[in-house]
């Protein structure tokens, strides 16, 4: 689900922990009191791109549509943290959303600039109500679209003010919401039969592509650490996993779904 966007000018007390990261920036500041936190190995090797392309083929996928996010509603991954640490920048999770936004309305605010960091929101694709991937962010990208989150104790800090995200390390992939979920009820009609495929589709190529576990598929709900976060709502989890299983079939690639709750 969008975030809102933050109209507020910055307090007094942000304005100091902004004069803190500067500090840090510049090696004067204090050494964090948080360790560089890691996910477990997964245990599972990247598929080659001739193994990627053969089985996006046999899935019959629609090649993608680029409507790329402006510059300010993306960014980079992070290598390392203000200290010079290493930590976590590769893409290890995946995250589903609703857009709650029409498709045509949720491409035109990610293209719209928002300097403000509180403003900025982007997904890296979201699949329309006819099964369209709709590319926004490239996947080695940094995509907005959690801000803090966490998967179980599992974040990524960079700046000494940071509560901590998943955007370094997550994958998102959004769904357009109905015309009956195009506000805050806390259900709608859900999605419809194209959007499951072309989500399993995904879902398994990402997978495939940077060696991710499928436990760790997650929502955005789940991952949410500020409470307000409900996506993707009306989401139904067996109608996903029928299109799953069978796209792993397809690809001969079911070792992605190993039926556990860790790597």
């Amino acid at each position: 689900m969008l975030p809102p966007l933050a109209a507020s000018r910055p307090s007094a007390l942000g304005r100091i922990l902004s004069l803190g990261t500067v500090l840090a920036l510049a090696g004067c500041g204090p050494r964090p009191a948080w360790e560089v936190q890691q996910l477990q190995a997964s245990g599972l090797s990247p598929q080659p791109p001739a193994a990627l392309a053969r089985c996006e083929a046999r899935l019959a996928l629609a090649p993608e549509q680029s409507h790329p996010a402006d510059a300010t509603n993306r960014g980079l991954r992070h290598p390392r943290d203000v200290y010079g640490r290493r930590v976590p920048d590769q893409p290890a999770l995946i995250v589903l959303h609703e857009s709650v936004l029409s498709a045509a309305d949720t491409l035109k605010l990610f293209a719209t600039p928002h300097p403000k960091d509180d403003d900025q929101v982007s997904y890296h694709l979201l699949i329309d109500r006819r099964g369209q991937r709709l590319r926004i962010v490239p996947d080695q990208g940094r995509a907005f679209g959690s801000g803090i989150s966490a998967f179980g104790d599992f974040t990524v800090r960079i700046r000494p003010t940071s509560l901590g995200s998943l955007n370094n390390v997550a994958l998102h992939l959004s769904l357009e919401s109905p015309p009956d979920g195009r506000g805050d009820g806390d259900g709608h009609s859900g999605y419809t039969p194209e959007q499951y495929t072309a989500a399993a589709a995904q879902v398994l190529l990402w997978q495939a592509r940077w060696g991710i576990p499928f436990s760790r598929l997650t929502t955005h709900a789940a991952v949410d650490r500020s409470r307000s976060r409900t996506d993707p709502r009306s989401f139904h989890w067996q109608r996903f996993m029928a299109a799953y299983r069978q796209a792993a079939q397809r690809c001969a690639l079911t070792a992605y779904d190993n039926g556990r709750a860790s790597p």
